[in-house]
């Protein structure tokens, strides 16, 4: 699983963002490839309406620190059920 530090700008007003302003995400994505996980990240950030989407940093949990976190932190549960979570801060 990798955990990606992700700004985007939002396309219109959303979710507490006005058009054009930069949002703060953390995005969990279940994939074992590096460059398809980043890909991914992307096209799911860009699909909840926003774009020119960064990927700032980027951290791989192994399998056994998974396992630890999946207990206590719901998006990694989410991201181990659906192959991704999405979580939007309200500011930087």
């Amino acid at each position: 699983m990798y955990i990606f530090s992700v700004t985007a700008k939002a396309k219109t007003a959303i979710h507490g963002f006005e058009a054009g302003h930069e949002a703060p995400f953390i995005v969990y994505i279940d994939f074992k490839d590096l460059i398809g996980a980043e890909q991914l990240a992307r096209l799911f950030v860009m699909k909840e309406g926003f774009y020119e989407v960064v990927i700032e940093k980027r951290r791989r949990l192994t399998k056994d620190k998974v396992i630890r976190l999946k207990r206590k932190d719901q998006q990694i549960k989410e991201a181990l059920e659906t192959g991704y979570a999405i979580q939007l801060f309200d500011e930087h």
